[in-house]
């Protein structure tokens, strides 16, 4: 296992406040996507700042209402809007995975930390170390929820995956690929028009990437 580097931003602690989520939420349709009533979202997320504050707590739809392919082109990065790669098609069949989801519509993730410190290391090595910090891995819709709300959270070489979500094959082993949201160069299929843009891909299970951390939190509360 690689040595652990601290990254230049490994925690990105400081999101805005849920009710700012809301309206983010609300101006990007995202309500739409979801068939919930934009003020239910408002109402929910003023209940959940009033209960508990806001410092880096992400607002979240879960993914049966709002899924990734839905949600990836809503992002923005330089003017550019957010894509799903060309060769994963199955995006929305990647679910989470042991990981008990609120049974709500709408859930606030706390502790959010996007795994700078285990940049090169590869999901099979990274997701055991999580689970002995008693960390949860996001999923991929958490991840973009997360780029939507706080574009920072992707950096040229300091990006992440979202392991919380596996395709499980019909012979019910795993799908070697793992989602990741990063940052397009506009090579190949991407196209030269995309360069910059959101991007979610996938990379295989057992390899490393030196600007692939892994994001995750301390848990998810409805």
């Amino acid at each position: 296992m690689p040595e652990t580097t601290p990254g230049t931003s490994a925690v990105l602690s400081v999101l805005p406040a849920l009710s700012a989520q809301a309206e983010t939420l609300i101006e990007s349709g995202v309500h739409e996507i979801a068939g919930l009533p934009a003020a239910e979202i408002r109402a929910y997320a003023a209940d959940a700042e009033a209960r508990a504050g806001s410092d880096g707590a992400l607002l979240a739809v879960h993914p049966d209402r709002a899924p990734a392919s839905a949600l990836a082109p809503l992002l923005r990065r330089e003017g550019k809007p957010g894509f799903v790669v060309g060769d994963m098609p199955d995006v929305d069949e990647f679910t989470p995975t042991a990981i008990e989801l609120p049974d709500a519509p709408l859930y606030v993730l706390t502790g959010l930390d996007r795994g700078d410190h285990m940049s090169n290391w590869s999901p099979d090595e990274a997701l055991p170390a999580l689970t002995k910090e008693d960390r949860t891995p996001l999923l991929l819709t958490e991840g973009i929820h997360w780029v939507l709300q706080q574009p920072a959270a992707l950096e040229r070489n300091l990006c992440f995956m979202t392991i919380g979500s596996r395709l499980r094959k019909p012979n019910g082993t795993f799908d070697a690929r793992t989602p990741a949201v990063w940052i397009s160069n506009g090579t190949g299929r991407d196209g030269r028009e995309r360069r910059d843009a959101p991007k979610v891909g996938w990379c295989w299970w057992n390899n490393r990437h030196t600007w692939l951390g892994f994001a995750s939190a301390t848990g998810r509360k409805p």
